[in-house]
């Protein structure tokens, strides 16, 4: 509470307030509710006899290796040692910190005690640390009795197997690799190739049209556009993608690969065509027989179909061969005088012949593959068979 201003009329001698009593009276107006009692200090040491130290010391050292053997990694390492020895809340700080409450003769016995078990402790931990360490350098445990697990293997698909081989069986005999545009004019496609305008493979229902333009049925628009940009003599192999409304089943596909041939020059004979094609099938399928038969197609004259000798039965019939014991392969003949004079090419001089071949079918004569669709699964199991 605040003390009252003495009254003027009080006993004894009137002071001032520039006297030394009044000036005490008021730096004493300091309401009491704003002080602050001064602190009371509470010793937190606990107090302890002799025994009660080594009993509490002797739990520490038992208690001890087991919780630094338990640390399975640097975190709990860390954990076990501010708990056993940490300088601000481990056991053996409390330790020492209540060696100063002893009886001055018991000191001395009860510090050796705990300098003995620190020493312990610190040397458990260390080595501890150091294991630790080690581990995290080699790495996580591996069990060597498990059996090792199989790496994935890539591989190439038959059907791209069959395509590089062919092409580079074909560029050993001079052929160069040309291309061509997948959506083509129908003129290249079709009327180029002296297609009739009524020819059922232009139907709606026969192929892809995009607009102006078709997705090609065929790699043969590749040659017009080689015979346009180039003189004679011409050698080339037009492999790629061609696209027809074909059902999806064991022998169709409405996208599938072709590679087609074509060589033009001066005194070119049906004799050049069946030497070189033969020569192919017997680097491709191996010394085997051949034959030719009579066939047509628009832009050859003549035409021939050429058949091997089934590779799985040897001739005597199976069903990949539909017991016929050959294997049609491709389509051939001469390069009809139509074809060249559209590109541009004098007929009456140069002669040339030409080849188409599904890889794909191949591909199938040659492994015994019973379904087109297998090439088509991407099943690894499939695939990887033909890793090499």
């Amino acid at each position: 509470m605040a003390s009252r201003r003495p009254s003027r009329n009080a006993g004894g001698p009137t002071q001032g307030f520039g006297s030394p009593l009044t000036l005490a009276i008021a730096l004493d107006f300091t309401p009491a509710v704003t002080r602050r009692p001064a602190p009371l200090t509470v010793s937190r040491i606990p107090r302890m006899t002799l025994d009660e130290f080594k009993s509490a010391a002797e739990s520490l050292r038992a208690d001890g290796p087991a919780q630094i053997a338990a640390a399975a990694t640097l975190e709990a390492w860390t954990d076990a040692r501010n708990h056993l020895v940490g300088r601000t809340s481990g056991r053996l700080s409390e330790l020492m910190t209540a060696l100063g409450t002893l009886p001055k003769d018991d000191r001395r016995e009860a510090g050796q005690l705990a300098n003995a078990v620190k020493q312990e402790l610190e040397a458990l931990l260390d080595a501890r640390h150091a294991e630790l360490m080690r581990q995290q350098q080699r790495g996580p445990a591996i069990d060597r009795t498990m059996p090792g697990r199989a790496a994935w293997r890539g591989s190439v698909h038959p059907v791209s197997l069959v395509i590089d081989e062919v092409v580079e069986i074909f560029r050993e005999l001079g052929f160069t690799i040309a291309l061509g545009p997948e959506a083509e004019h129908a003129w290249y496609n079709f009327g180029a190739l002296n297609f009739p305008a009524d020819h059922p493979a232009m139907d709606l229902h026969d192929t892809l049209y995009l607009d102006d333009l078709v997705l090609r049925t065929h790699t043969s628009p590749v040659q017009v556009r080689t015979l346009q940009q180039y003189p004679p003599p011409i050698r080339i192999l037009a492999p790629g993608n061609v696209y027809r409304a074909d059902p999806f089943d064991a022998s169709h596909a409405p996208m599938f690969s072709q590679v087609e041939g074509l060589v033009v020059d001066e005194g070119i004979t049906f004799a050049d065509l069946k030497a070189t094609l033969t020569r192919f099938a017997n680097r491709f399928f191996g010394e085997t027989k051949t034959r030719f038969r009579p066939s047509f197609f628009p832009f050859t004259e003549p035409s021939a179909e050429m058949d091997v000798r089934c590779g799985v039965c040897k001739g005597t019939g199976c069903p990949v061969c539909k017991n016929s014991g050959w294997v049609e392969i491709l389509g051939s003949g001469m390069v009809h005088p139509a074809v060249l004079e559209n590109a541009g090419i004098d007929s009456e001089r140069y002669t040339g012949w030409a080849f188409g071949m599904g890889p794909a079918r191949t591909a199938l004569a040659r492994h015994g593959i019973p379904d087109i669709r297998i090439l088509y699964d991407s099943d690894v199991r499939f695939l990887e068979q033909f890793a090499r």
